[in-house]
């Protein structure tokens, strides 16, 4: 197992820490409640230097990248990111990334760290028309991610760029923690608002400890179980629980980020699925009885009929109820009352529109 270089802080934080995507993480530090609603009312830190970076550059390289990428690659402005899928041919995601325009002929593209070899082997086997330049920087980058209402204000201290300038999903290369050369960036996970700061290795220890330095503000660092339960109340998808290579951007409401007319790679089968529609669909949902749902769950209409399984569940610190997320039968959407069957019970839920909160 892989450690962040950070590995060492986590231990002194007494986080209890699990194997993640081949990395030894924190999952939490003290309860994920407590982590959960810290980063909804005020700031925390994330350590997700497990994801993985990849730099891609040349002459070809944003035909190169659109030929990849679901979205639309010539809308994004130098400084700007955008949320993508990479689409195998048969239509399904082999990966959720982030792109992000460097300069007009280099890009760096962020993907989901249990996928870094599986894509690593993808783009380089479909880059042989296109010959660009390609490096993965994933065990050489660091990244952290400062999440929360009061991350603005909090991360402003530490430099001398205009955080107020930057929109969402959009970056700047400056000076952050006294060190020089890092990525802001106006991204993040959690629905809270705040920023992601990509960073050397060398320099995330540093910044890391001249963070907690400041007093002024009660920022606590917070695990992966309360990424989770964040991500799940804004109906955030997660790669391998509520996206896989077996699901289409269309069943998984991603349509808004899949545009067929830039000839991806799948966008065929893509289109012909617009056509002729998809058999079932990511939809929301929250227990209207107490209980907690979870990955694999089975569901059922009033009839007891099995029309979807659970994706994503948990408990909503915020909302104090189970929700979660699950695909169901697309003749079967109409329904508003759903039956989760948890051990042996049928506990009935409401499906919702995401974000819960």
């Amino acid at each position: 197992m892989k450690k962040t270089v950070l590995f060492d802080r986590h231990k002194e934080l007494n986080a209890k820490i699990v194997d993640f995507a081949g990395y030894t993480m924190p999952i939490s530090y003290s309860s994920v409640n407590e982590e959960h609603i810290h980063v909804r009312n005020s700031v925390g830190i994330f350590d997700v230097s497990h994801m993985g970076e990849f730099e891609i550059s040349g002459l070809n390289s944003t035909e190169f990248i659109q030929r990849l990428c679901s979205n639309d690659i010539s809308n994004i402005e130098i400084g700007r990111a955008q949320y993508n899928c990479m689409i195998n041919e048969s239509g399904g995601i082999i990966d959720d990334l982030i792109v992000y325009r460097l300069e007009t002929k280099k890009y760096l593209l962020v993907v989901n760290a249990s996928n870094i070899s599986k894509n690593w082997v993808w783009i380089v086997e479909k880059n042989k028309k296109f010959n660009c330049s390609i490096s993965n920087l994933s065990d050489d980058i660091s990244l952290l991610a400062i999440q929360g209402p009061m991350a603005e204000s909090f991360c402003q201290n530490f430099t001398s760029e205009n955080l107020l300038s930057l929109k969402n999903y959009s970056f700047i290369n400056g000076e952050f923690a006294g060190c020089k050369d890092v990525i802001i960036s106006k991204t993040g996970y959690t629905g809270s608002g705040g920023y992601e700061i990509y960073t050397p290795n060398n320099k995330a220890l540093k910044i890391w400890d001249t963070l907690f330095s400041n007093k002024e503000y009660d920022l606590k660092p917070i695990g992966l179980a309360a990424r989770d339960t964040l991500r799940i109340e804004m109906g955030y998808c997660l790669y391998g629980n509520d996206i896989t290579e077996e699901t289409s951007p269309l069943e998984a409401n991603l349509r808004w980020i899949t545009k067929t007319r830039t000839n991806f790679i799948g966008s065929n089968v893509i289109e012909l699925e617009i056509q002729t529609g998809s058999k079932r669909k990511l939809v929301g949902f929250k227990l209207l009885e107490k209980s907690i749902p979870r990955n694999g769950y089975e569901i059922f209409n009033p009839e007891k009929k099995n029309i979807g399984k659970v994706t994503s569940g948990t408990f909503s610190p915020i909302l104090k109820i189970g929700i979660g997320l699950a695909y169901i039968d697309y003749k079967y959407l109409e329904e508003r009352i759903i039956y989760i069957r948890i051990r042996e019970n049928f506990i009935k839920a409401e499906i919702v529109r995401p974000p819960f909160i």
